[in-house]
């Protein structure tokens, strides 16, 4: 937990206001006041930090449109600290999707014409050669958490070039107020290696780098430059990608996950939350994840992290590897992935089984009679009613996950999943969705959000100072997560915890994570005897 510095420690007068880190507005003490230089300064009466809640949350409510609600959320993010995530941490669910999925979307498409105050760093082509005075510039000397974006791939909306910051500053929110890494040690990065979005190239408010993407030599050399700078100041951070296109994110994966501490969210953070849905799933049906077969709808990076993830813990229960593949089935564009194609990218082909060639998704729920169906397209709709009714014939409890983002990019809404199953689906979605009354009974539709993850991993190794972030430790944060569903929760169809939970959940997970550094000899620092209280007293809680 992060101690406010004392008084001799902290700026003066108007440059203390002006630090959302220090600034506690109103709350300031008489004694504060005059000590500080701030006397008259302020409004007289002083405010606890609680009171300064209650103003914040009836300007948020007044508020009917969520971008608007998004923009005064972000504002007040920029000039008091502890008092936004003091708000958001009291009221996550309230919060949670007007700061992150799916109100960040519109925030990014927008970002450009809602921008007030830088609050990441920018890296672009023009920066190479000296991204060390570049990386110098950032304002804080322990950075331990960086999200970086070349913003190519923003959640289901496609290339958003540097507009895509609402992306790692959003994730970065959700690392503090989920999982309580102190917010002074986070860093948002956008890699501005241009766009290919024509409406940006055109906007004369676009603030990134007017031309199209830089690809090849030049862009590894950046990324490669800019990890170097980064590490030589910040030897213990932990590098998480997120949102690169598929052509990069895979690749990039591969080359450092193994040299750095560093992990792909949307590969890797994806794969557990849905991992974890998966097993809660199975305490409703009975069955055994060996017993399943998954049909994708998309094979990009969620869908291949997804399914790569489940076949290591199909082989955990006793299937070999080639098993557990041939129960992981894959639609693209194009149709049913198949070893008969010849236009497969490379990280599809594992997945390339033996089959005729169908179409469409309909067509391959009819063939392959999976157990559940994964949405992972970014095409909203996709998941229509003949599909739904398909499977809920063959399934007494088809597992339907309709995970795109934004809400407006969902395969199915979970109103559609219970009404043309009969009440029978179990659901889960990217983004959130009210609870729906189907003849006389509530279904509480489950958010499988990365959320639920991806803070309490991080911590887990910020925590233990971990050298690299494993393949394992996913495993285990969703084993984790699943085993924090209540039955009251499965009772209602939700397959997982609420929201309201969210900082134990995280602490539960950072410490199985610290567990695996510290068993495969990863972390930096000897084995505290009380992991659990050595982690839970390094998270920040907002106060004064």
């Amino acid at each position: 937990m992060t101690a406010q510095p004392t008084v001799s420690d902290q700026p003066r007068g108007i440059e203390l206001l002006r630090d959302p880190a220090l600034n506690k507005g109103t709350a300031f003490t008489p004694e504060e006041r005059d000590q500080l230089g701030i006397r008259g300064l302020l409004p007289p009466r002083v405010f606890s930090i609680y009171e300064q809640s209650s103003r914040v949350l009836e300007n948020v409510r007044r508020k009917t449109v969520p971008i608007e609600k998004y923009i005064y959320l972000i504002s007040l993010q920029e000039r008091n600290q502890a008092l936004f995530y003091r708000v958001v941490l009291d009221n996550i669910a309230e919060m949670m999707p007007i700061i992150y999925t799916p109100t960040v979307g519109q925030a990014c498409q927008e970002y450009a014409h809602i921008f007030r105050r830088p609050q990441g760093l920018y890296v672009t082509m023009e920066d190479r050669g000296r991204l060390d005075e570049v990386v110098a510039n950032w304002y804080e000397d322990d950075v331990r958490v960086i999200v970086m974006t070349d913003g190519e791939r923003i959640l289901g909306l496609g290339d958003l070039g540097a507009d895509g910051m609402g992306i790692p500053v959003g994730k970065l929110s959700l690392y503090t107020a989920c999982a309580g890494i102190d917010p002074t040690k986070c860093m948002p990065v956008t890699l501005d290696v241009g766009t290919n979005n024509p409406a940006l190239l055109k906007d004369p408010l676009y603030i990134g780098m007017p031309h199209e993407r830089v690809r090849g030599e030049e862009y590894d050399a950046l990324i490669a430059e800019f990890i170097e700078a980064v590490r030589a100041r910040y030897p213990k951070v932990m590098i998480q990608f997120e949102d690169f296109g598929n052509q990069n994110a895979f690749r990039l994966l591969a080359q450092y996950r193994d040299k750095i501490c560093t992990f792909n969210d949307d590969i890797q953070g994806t794969a557990a939350v849905t991992l974890a849905g998966l097993f809660s799933s199975l305490r409703i049906t009975g069955k055994t994840l060996r017993d399943q077969q998954l049909l994708f709808l998309g094979a990009g990076e969620a869908g291949i992290g997804i399914a790569d993830l489940i076949v290591s813990a199909m082989v955990e229960e006793g299937i070999s590897e080639e098993e557990a593949r041939a129960k992981c089935w894959f639609v693209d564009s194009k149709g049913l992935v198949c070893a008969e194609r010849n236009d497969l990218a490379v990280h599809k082909l594992p997945y390339a089984h033996q089959h005729p060639f169908v179409a469409d998704l309909e067509a391959a729920v009819n063939a392959l009679r999976p157990t559940a169906i994964i949405g992972v397209s970014g095409m909203p709709q996709t998941f229509t009613q003949p599909i739904v009714e398909a499977m809920a014939r063959m399934n007494e409890r088809p597992l339907i996950m309709a995970l795109s983002n934004p809400t407006s990019k969902a395969e199915c809404t979970a109103e559609q999943a219970y009404t043309w199953s009969d009440g029978r689906a179990i659901f889960a979605s990217g983004s959130p969705f009210d609870p729906v009354m189907y003849k006389g009974r509530t279904f509480v539709p489950g958010q499988a959000n990365n959320s639920y993850c991806f803070p309490g991993i991080g911590l887990g190794v910020v925590a233990s100072e971990s050298r690299l972030v494993t393949d394992e430790m996913f495993a285990v944060a969703a084993r984790t997560l699943a085993d924090m569903v209540s039955q009251q929760d499965l009772d209602t169809g939700c397959l997982y915890p609420a929201l309201h939970k969210i900082r134990e959940v995280s602490l539960g997970i950072a410490v199985a994570v610290a567990e695996v550094a510290f068993k495969r000899g990863l972390a930096a620092i000897a084995r505290p005897q009380d992991l659990e209280g050595f982690i839970r007293e390094q998270m920040y809680v907002p106060h004064y």
